[in-house]
């Protein structure tokens, strides 16, 4: 028997399609639409929320016989703070330029709906395993959309990626530049992004007809 079972593999498999947290269950927008200007700032929101969801998903799980229910979100709130304080140390030990580009976008972690929820809805009923593959999973579907994003909203806005121009150069007019192309200002605004979301939710929905609501 291996390691993964069909049910384990459905706990990956689903959140980064048929049942995403950002385009299906809409949550986890406003990150989505505020770093994602950048390739390399959606990348590393992605790993940070992939560290604390699997991490605290793991720790809510191993807790959940002891904590009262009275204060559980108390709990949950405490647990993905510490886990987000050392997101925030390491990325200002090791990558302080982007830790300043994201600042407060970090601690907003915190209270990230697709954390919250997992807890809540998961983590609190399940063991250990199960619930590190769920935050797997979740945190893994979140990153696909920000990643996509991220990826057009920089090559379509700044003609980069990870800051290395691919389309040319805008100033001495080589590669796409030198054929009348220019980049799209509006694609670095916010509400382009929320355009972009857009885009990919309709082509998500019709591509599979069950995910349009009645």
């Amino acid at each position: 028997m291996g390691l993964l079972s069909k049910k384990d593999i459905a706990l990956i498999k689903d959140p980064l399609a048929d049942n995403n947290p950002i385009t299906i269950q809409v949550l986890g927008i406003c990150s989505a639409l505020a770093i994602t200007a950048e390739l390399k700032a959606s990348i590393v929101m992605s790993i940070s929320v992939l560290f604390v969801l699997g991490v605290g998903n793991v720790v809510i799980s191993l807790m959940r016989n002891i904590i009262p229910s009275k204060i559980r979100i108390i709990v949950q709130l405490i647990v993905v703070a510490a886990l987000v304080i050392i997101v925030d140390q390491v990325l200002k030990a090791f990558a302080y330029e982007l830790s300043k580009t994201l600042s407060v976008f970090v601690g907003l972690i915190i209270t990230n709906c697709i954390i919250m929820g997992r807890f809540e809805a998961f983590a609190l009923g399940n063991g250990p395993w199960k619930s590190f593959l769920d935050g797997i999973g979740n945190a893994l579907g979140y990153a696909v959309i920000l990643i996509i994003v991220g990826f057009f909203r920089e090559l379509l806005g700044s003609g980069t990626l990870l800051g290395f121009k691919v389309l040319g150069d805008p100033i001495e007019k080589t590669g796409l530049y030198s054929l009348g192309y220019e980049n799209n200002g509006f694609m670095l605004l916010s509400p382009m992004a929320l355009i972009v979301v857009g885009i990919i939710i309709w082509i998500q929905r019709s591509r599979n007809k069950a995910l349009i609501e009645d």
